[in-house]
Order: structure tokens, then C-alpha cells, then sequence
């Protein structure tokens, strides 16, 4: 009789099995398993072996029951039960011996998969890998550090973007000006047929309008001088990166009606009104936030000059393609990272809205550049054993949380709800990878000019134009019931 322990090893015994990968694209393996009827049947055993002695059979005491009559009986309950044993531990297999790196989850159909009553046990599965290529050469390399100095002008100027957004707002007869407010509906035709119409909407008149998928590059002259109940028609161009390529650059017509003209009163700096801004005790504590938060965009816009040398210089001993199922897949995901990015580094979401539409805009080719960066930088962080420690991590949840006005534990908690740690995790990771870099590098500082204000011209929405179409971005598996081509199916039974 064996005992326990060799038991235990012989179910922790490797499965014997065999493995056909192919290559469709650059960063797609699709998986064949086999795993020999030999295999299956000792999974099967092992699974009634612990199932006999606790069986509890009409007509027996429990556990007392004929081994054939509980195999019969609880045939498909077992049979469940080892496909999922023989899947997870021939997944873990799999993955663990190829040489291939997934970041991804095998991608079947679990319900599909069946196992059969005599022969092999076959599945297929696809799985995104990331792409091979040769770690280019990092050390040494000559780059120019852009440097801005924040002015108090700078600082007084958003300051005064802070205070328009604690405005009283108060409906007007007079017609609108740049910076009122306006209370608008539109309508959008295409070839002489309405695409889409967007509901009443508050919108900041700046000389540009955003639209996750178009702009309007005159807004402000176009609905400047407009009063309550008028409207005004004008051209919105779609963007050159959204995804219908036939529709790329065209231009839409718009026709906004001014629900209401809304103008400004300015709060004053009260006590009262500090306190509820922030809980800031002065002007002059505001002031330092403020300042401290645009040192942190300029730091922003500097290191992301900074990834930008330094991936232009390594992509091009870093060869390899990137599918389009992948990138678009990812879009979402690497959105997700940029806001995170954005809002560590003191930018406030009229800012982030804005860069919302300009990555919906061209989202394939945005996404594709920022994956080209993630697989290049990590894979030197994975050589050089960079990795994000704990600290790293309440260091970004404490930035976000300071320029949400949030408590730490709330920003953490809705984190960690929402899936994002991986993406903080990512940007840690890469951050740290081109600190390393630039310490390695020949670095010469240039000082340039603070960011220019016509970024601030523009107001940003959150409405589609053409809207958006279902991309089915995830591929169709192989085969419609998860079967490896050649593999020996049971005859259909009436």
C-alpha cells in the first residue's frame, strides 16, 4: 500500500504531454496540447480514489458503494472536474516550459473542450506573447534635457483657471464672449444624412472643440456674438486616426443651438472660500500649490521629451511588428495608464479630457507607439532587475490622491477596484528605466520656453460624432469547438 506522501508526488507528477505551438503574427502563438489517454486515465483514477470512500449512494452506507456504480453515477461530475485539473496544470506546463513570454491569458473556450471517452485528450488556445528582439544598446547615449522655469505669471494663470471653475454662473441676454459658458445641443450630418445629435451639453467657449473623434477648429469665432435660442452651423473635421478609414479627415456638419449664454462672476479670495478650494490656510499657500503642481507638468512634459529621444534612439536597433488585434485590444489599457500618468503629475481633468480626445482621435497609431516603449523598456527593466517596491506605489497614490483632494485609502481602494494597479505598476517601471538610461547618458540641459497657452484654447467633450463601432478586436478561436484540426471526434450519437 503506498503511503501518503507517494501519493501526493505521484499527483504532483508532471503530465507527459505534447505541445505544437505556431506563430500567425509577431505577437500571437496559437497552442496545441495532446495530452495521451495514459494521462487522462490517471487523473481519472486519482479523482475516484478520493471520490469511493465518501461516495454516498442510494442503497449503501456512505462510502460503501461498488467502485462501478460511483464511476457510473458521478461520471460527469468527475469528468468536469479532471478537464479543469488537466487544463490548469497542463496550462502552468505549457507556459512555464515554452520560451516564449505571455502577457496575456490563454484565450478558449472553456465550455467547448470536452473530454473523450477513449483516445488523447486534445485543446487548442491562443495567447499573446511579447515580442523577440534583440535588447538594443542603452548605455552612452547623447541627449538633450529640455529645462522650464515656471514664472509667477504662469502661476497667476492658472490660478485664474482654478478660480473660472468656482464661478457663478448666471443665464444672459447678451451675446457670448470667449470664456462665457454656454449651454448648447448639436446635430452632426454626413452627406446630407444626421450621423449623430448630442444633447445639452456646458461648454466652455474656447476656440476649439474637442470631440473624442473630431475637432472644431473655429468654435470660438463660430459662436462668438451668439445669443439664447440661435443657432450657428459650421464644419467639423473627424480625425485621421479614427477607425473607419473612409471616413478619416472628412469634415461633418455641425449646427449648435445656444440653449442658454452663461457669464462669469468670479469668487473672491475669502477665507471661506480657500477653505473650501482645498483647505488652504492663505493666498499664498494656494499659490505654492499651484506652482508645486505646474513644477510637476513641466517635470512631465520633460521626461516624456526625455522617453522620447531615448526610445527613438533604441527602436531603431529594435525590430519587430506589432498586430493589429493586439494594439487594439490595448487601447483602452494604455489610456488608462496616460490618465494615471497625467493626473500623478498635477494636471487638472479639463487637461486630461483634452488628452482623452486627442488619444481617441488617433488611437490606433498612439497605442501602437506607447507599446513599441512599454516592450523595449521593460524588457531592459527585466535584465537589469528593476522592479516597483512598495514605496514606488504609495508615492504615485499619494500624488493622484493630492491632486484629486482625496484621501490615500479611497484612491487606492478604487485602484485596485478598477484593475489599474498593473498600470501604475507599468509606469513605475518604466519611469525608473529611463531615470537609469539618462544617468547612463551624455545629458546636455536646454532651456526652453514654459508650455505655450493655446493648449488651454481648446474645450474638450466627451461625445462621438460618428459614434463608435464595435471593433471585435478579440480573435475568433480556430476552430468553432476548440478542436485541433486532425483530432479524432466521436460519431454524433442520436
Amino acid at each position: 500500500m503506498s503511503t501518503s506522501t507517494e501519493t501526493e508526488a505521484q499527483e504532483k507528477a508532471p503530465i507527459q504531454l505534447e505541445v505544437k505551438v505556431e506563430s500567425p503574427q509577431a505577437c500571437l502563438r496559437e497552442v496545441v496540447v495532446t495530452i495521451p489517454e495514459a494521462e487522462v486515465q490517471r487523473y481519472l483514477k486519482d479523482a475516484y480514489d478520493e471520490l469511493v470512500p465518501e461516495a454516498q449512494v442510494p442503497g449503501f452506507r456512505s462510502g460503501r458503494a461498488p467502485r462501478k456504480l460511483v464511476e457510473k453515477q458521478f461520471k460527469d461530475r468527475v469528468t468536469e472536474q479532471v478537464k479543469g485539473s488537466l487544463l490548469m496544470d497542463s496550462l502552468s506546463q505549457v507556459t512555464d516550459s515554452q520560451e516564449f513570454s505571455a502577457i496575456g491569458e490563454p484565450d478558449f473556450d472553456y465550455n467547448s473542450i470536452e473530454i473523450p471517452d477513449e483516445g488523447d485528450f486534445k485543446y487548442q488556445f491562443q495567447i499573446e506573447v511579447r515580442p523577440e528582439f534583440e535588447t538594443p544598446t542603452w548605455k552612452g547615449l547623447e541627449i538633450t534635457k529640455p529645462v522650464e522655469e515656471i514664472s509667477d505669471k504662469e502661476v497667476q494663470g492658472a490660478i485664474d483657471r482654478v478660480l473660472a471653475k468656482y464661478a457663478t454662473l448666471e443665464a444672459s441676454d447678451a451675446p457670448a464672449e470667449m470664456g462665457d459658458t454656454l449651454l448648447v445641443t448639436a446635430s452632426f450630418k454626413l452627406d446630407g444624412k444626421t450621423v449623430s445629435e448630442m444633447d445639452e451639453e456646458r461648454i466652455t467657449l474656447e476656440e476649439r472643440l474637442s470631440f473624442a473623434d473630431a475637432i472644431s477648429g473655429d468654435f470660438g469665432s463660430l459662436m462668438t456674438g451668439a445669443k439664447e435660442g440661435e443657432s450657428r452651423s459650421g464644419q467639423v473635421k473627424l480625425a485621421d486616426g479614427i477607425a473607419d478609414e473612409d471616413l478619416r479627415g472628412k469634415e461633418v456638419e455641425a449646427t449648435f443651438k445656444v440653449v442658454e449664454v452663461l457669464k462669469r462672476e468670479m469668487p473672491e479670495m475669502t477665507e471661506s472660500f480657500l477653505e473650501e478650494l482645498g483647505d488652504f490656510e492663505s493666498e499664498d499657500e494656494l499659490k505654492t500649490f499651484v506652482n508645486n503642481s505646474l513644477v510637476r507638468q513641466a517635470d512631465y512634459r520633460t521626461q516624456q521629451s526625455l522617453r522620447s529621444t531615448v526610445v527613438q534612439s533604441l527602436a531603431g536597433d529594435a525590430k519587430f511588428d506589432l498586430p493589429e488585434s493586439l494594439v487594439k485590444r490595448q487601447t483602452m489599457r494604455e489610456l488608462e495608464r496616460k490618465v494615471l500618468e497625467l493626473r500623478r503629475s498635477g494636471f487638472d481633468e479639463d487637461a486630461v479630457k483634452r488628452f482623452v480626445n486627442a488619444s481617441k482621435q488617433n488611437a490606433q497609431a498612439s497605442t501602437e507607439s506607447a507599446l513599441r516603449e512599454h516592450f523595449i523598456l521593460e524588457k531592459i527593466a527585466e535584465e537589469e532587475n528593476v522592479e516597483a517596491d512598495e514605496q514606488d506605489y504609495n508615492q504615485e497614490v499619494a500624488l493622484i490622491a493630492q491632486q484629486s483632494d482625496q484621501p490615500e485609502r479611497r484612491v487606492r481602494a478604487r485602484l485596485e477596484k478598477q484593475g489599474q494597479m498593473d498600470a501604475l505598476r507599468n509606469q513605475i517601471i518604466e519611469r525608473k528605466v529611463i531615470e537609469m538610461i539618462v544617468e547612463a547618458a551624455q545629458v546636455t540641459d536646454e532651456k526652453v520656453d514654459a508650455k505655450s497657452e493655446s493648449e488651454d484654447s481648446e474645450f474638450a467633450i466627451d461625445h462621438s460624432v460618428i459614434g463608435v463601432k464595435d471593433e471585435g478586436s478579440i480573435p475568433e478561436a480556430k476552430y468553432d469547438d476548440n478542436t485541433p484540426a486532425g483530432a479524432d471526434k466521436e460519431s454524433e450519437k442520436a
